[in-house]
């Protein structure tokens, strides 16, 4: 496939101005998180592409920290929610009240309703509450009472959980985790960053204070994502990998439309992040792991797959080195 073969528009609102405020944003979220300049971009992509974001690992790697900064580097408003087992959905979503001057019922909105909202370890509430969130993240809204209503632009959920923490915790259902458009896992940083970590602990010095991103620049950049071009090898591609998924003995579960169409706004914006005005097929090679490893489920009884935290992972790895890449 070439890549320069025609000439391509540009995608709308791709300038000078719009890739500085895009390194700008990266620049803060990487002085929040040391050493993690992956996580930092693929936060970015999944903020470009308006997923929601999953980030599992271990306690105290930053997964609170890299949230937040996603959050506070923007001019919106923002929610935190430690979520917890006596947690209810009235406390996420909000409630109906009744108004005795007015006589008549009002809506007082929850948390929800801000343009981004952070989930603290939200495997540690109950299914009931985690489901409240399905037609939030799904459809940009929320219904309470038989009456919608809509949510503010942006809107992104970030989510946090442990995953060696079972006591006490209810794993996100197969139908949750396909709403969130990436996960990552962030590991532990190099002897270096976390040197550095240590010094900026010493010196006090906190998250991002200053936004960088105002959210008509976010609603913008987002736009920008649909101009970005994808050619059709590379469509071809992309469905090769999900249909691999789907018919793969180690897997119980493939990958849905709902996660094809999750790697190709990914690829996209993925291509913007990086100055492109078209995507190419190490975009999908990069992304496919994040995009993908938390929407399939393992075959757990299949001798000759490991039981590993990374299995998902190391599967769709595998995959990748079974489809042709297109030239």
């Amino acid at each position: 496939m070439s890549q320069r073969e025609s000439t391509f528009a540009p995608p709308a609102g791709l300038s000078p101005l719009s890739l500085s405020k895009l390194a700008a944003l990266e620049a803060a979220l990487g002085s929040a998180l040391r050493g993690k300049p992956d996580a930092v971009r693929l936060s970015v992509v999944c903020l470009l592409a308006r997923g929601h974001l999953l980030i599992e690992d271990v306690p105290g790697v930053g997964k609170t920290t890299l949230a937040q900064a996603l959050a506070r580097s923007v001019a919106c408003s923002f929610h935190r929610l430690q979520f917890t087992s006596d947690m209810l959905p009235s406390d996420v979503l909000g409630v109906t009240i009744y108004n005795a001057h007015a006589e008549a019922f009002e809506f007082k909105p929850g948390p929800i309703f801000s343009n981004f909202l952070l989930a603290d370890e939200i495997n540690r509430t109950t299914p009931k509450t985690q489901s409240a969130l399905l037609e939030a993240m799904n459809e940009s809204q929320v219904t309470m009472d038989g009456r919608s209503h809509a949510l503010p632009r942006p809107f992104m959920v970030i989510a946090t959980q442990n995953p060696v923490e079972h006591h006490g915790t209810y794993p996100l259902p197969e139908s949750q985790l396909d709403r969130f458009f990436m996960r990552l896992r962030i590991g532990y940083p190099d002897a270096a960053s976390e040197r550095e970590i240590l010094r900026d602990s010493e010196r006090g010095l906190p998250l991002p204070a200053l936004p960088v991103l105002c959210p008509e620049d976010v609603l913008q950049l987002q736009e920008s994502v649909r101009g970005v071009h994808v050619e059709e090898a590379l469509l071809d591609y992309m469905l090769a990998i999900v249909e691999k998924t789907r018919h793969q003995e180690s897997l119980v579960l493939g990958v849905s439309p709902r996660g094809a169409q999750a790697l190709f706004r990914a690829v996209q914006a993925l291509a913007l992040v990086e100055g492109r005005e078209f995507a190419i097929p190490d975009d999908a090679k990069r992304l496919a792991v994040p995009v993908f490893a938390h929407r399939v489920v393992v075959n757990t009884r299949s001798t000759l797959v490991p039981r590993r935290a990374d299995t998902a992972e190391r599967i769709i790895e595998e995959i990748l080195t079974q489809v042709d890449v297109p030239l």
